[in-house]
């Protein structure tokens, strides 16, 4: 390829696979080619050269930008550019607070605010039961999740963990690869308590978010994750792995709980019964004061974009316009944990 030296240098790329994967040929996780060491392999990343030339690499929180820079497996084999232009910066994502409004969703039974949070909730997880044919029960702890049914999102490892959740009730929600959906679907013979609803359903969803007492977010890795934003604001503690910007936006004890980090690269019995256990901790806590407290204190946050906005636009002043207020301006943002810190809860 007749390239100019200086647009191979920030393209060019080696690694170990001999097949060139992009969106219309994507690495699978189920099919990963047995010749990963039989390289190395000449290639063109152009993500390589996009961090290469860029002012500022961005990305959707503080803590996977760190994970992404840290090392190769992490970085995909891209930490060391990411590095060599000075790491990345991260700005949790804010998330549509007009979308996502117990006071207004026209899918619930009655709008609730943080004044009335419980009552509107004990209504939402009635209907949802009902829908769904789980015993309609206000004293049985119900977890919900929403989501791609794929590895990234963990799916597989809640499966393997269900059969050791004892005391509640699970919902699950969502599509993707085919083996996954036929494990949910089969989910509705499994238990009483199990119910897999396998479609795209936005009245469901939020009925979910608003029924469920917790919702489970078990990624592999996240750069920041919407659905735990959603559960808080609608006052649903979140139970969530300890990776990307879970980390940034759940603190343990307060606003949800860390079921740890998972092996990235395959299934892992420790992270099943990580999931299981973390699952019986929020049980124990659901019918104690503590809940109440949880619920409360992930209501009362502000997840709206206008903090994170206020972080892209001192990143765009620093870089445009080299202000040098910006950093100040930048720091003055806090991620959600932060917040929660800062008011030493």
């Amino acid at each position: 390829m007749a390239l100019p030296q200086k647009a191979l240098d920030r393209l060019g790329f080696i690694d170990g696979y001999s097949k060139v994967f992009d969106e219309k040929s994507p690495l699978d996780d189920d099919a990963k080619p047995t010749d990963i060491m039989g390289g190395p392999f000449d290639k063109l990343n152009w993500m390589k050269a996009g961090i290469l030339a860029s002012d500022k690499v961005l990305t959707v929180s503080p803590n996977y930008a760190s994970e992404i820079s840290a090392n190769a497996e992490k970085g995909v084999e891209l930490d060391n550019y990411i590095r060599q232009v000075g790491g990345a910066e991260g700005i949790v994502n804010g998330m549509d607070v007009t979308e996502w409004n117990p006071k207004a969703d026209k899918y619930l039974p009655i709008n609730y605010d943080k004044n009335s949070v419980f009552e509107g909730k004990a209504a939402a997880k009635a209907a949802l039961q009902a829908e769904l044919g789980l015993p309609v029960d206000p004293t049985a702890p119900l977890f919900g999740y929403i989501g791609r049914l794929e590895e990234q999102k963990g799916v597989d490892i809640l499966l393997a963990a269900l059969p050791k959740i004892k005391n509640a009730q699970v919902v699950i929600l969502g599509t993707g690869k085919a083996k996954y959906e036929t494990l949910v679907k089969g989910l509705n013979t499994k238990s009483t308590n199990f119910k897999g609803v396998v479609k795209f359903s936005a009245p469901l969803a939020h009925t979910i978010t608003a029924g469920a007492d917790f919702i489970l977010v078990p990624s592999r890795f996240e750069p920041c994750g919407l659905i735990q934003l959603h559960a808080m604001q609608y006052g649903t503690v979140p139970v969530v792995s300890s990776t990307g910007g879970l980390v940034d936006t759940v603190k343990e004890g307060t606003t949800g709980f860390h079921m740890g980090a998972f092996n990235p690269d395959r299934m892992d019995s420790a992270d099943a019964d990580a999931i299981a256990t973390t699952v019986g901790r929020a049980v124990q806590v659901y019918s104690t004061p503590k809940f109440r407290d949880m619920v409360k204190a992930c209501i009362n946050q502000d997840l709206s974009w206008s903090q994170p906005a206020r972080k892209w636009e001192a990143i765009l002043e620093e870089v445009v316009r080299g202000c040098t207020a910006a950093p100040a301006k930048k720091a003055s943002v806090q991620t959600p944990v932060q917040a929660r810190q800062a008011l030493g809860v």
